[in-house]
């Protein structure tokens, strides 16, 4: 989600939570992928990431929109395990980008602060968007219990 009017760290913080939660899918298939690119305006579109290790671990969607940059994979692997996964926070000028994200886009005043999702692989995900979801289900154990 974009905060326009919460907490100033409050993007940075989802973003912060997030990658937590995506640290643990190290283990995890790559289910499906989505890029819905029917808006016009390119930052309308929406990159959704289904991310699958069994049933003893709760499936995870990553969900970006407002994209201002995807680069594109080899669609038709099929499911794809997955190397590696970061989700970084892309902050507002002032304030400086990681090493590796100098240079991704093209900086401005303008720019809202964003999200970098990278997911290493077969099928490799690289997609920099203004707004962050990432649902995670239940795992079996967890669901087995009624509250």
């Amino acid at each position: 989600m974009a905060d326009e009017h919460g907490a100033a760290d409050a993007f940075e913080n989802r973003c912060t939570n997030a990658a937590r939660t995506l640290e643990s899918c190290i283990s995890y298939f790559i289910e499906r992928i989505s890029l819905d690119e029917s808006n016009e305006d390119r930052k309308g579109n929406t990159l959704d990431v289904w991310l699958r290790e069994g049933p003893r671990k709760p499936d995870v969607v990553v969900s970006l929109s407002n994209l201002h940059s995807v680069r594109p994979w080899e669609p038709g692997l099929g499911v794809s395990f997955i190397d590696g996964i970061s989700l970084v926070h892309l902050p507002k000028l002032p304030l400086p980008w990681p090493a590796e994200a100098v240079g991704r886009l093209e900086r401005s005043e303008g720019l809202p602060e964003l999200v970098w999702l990278r997911i290493a692989g077969p099928i490799e995900v690289d997609a920099v968007a203004a707004t962050v979801t990432v649902y995670q289900a239940q795992s079996d154990a967890a669901a087995s219990v009624l509250r």
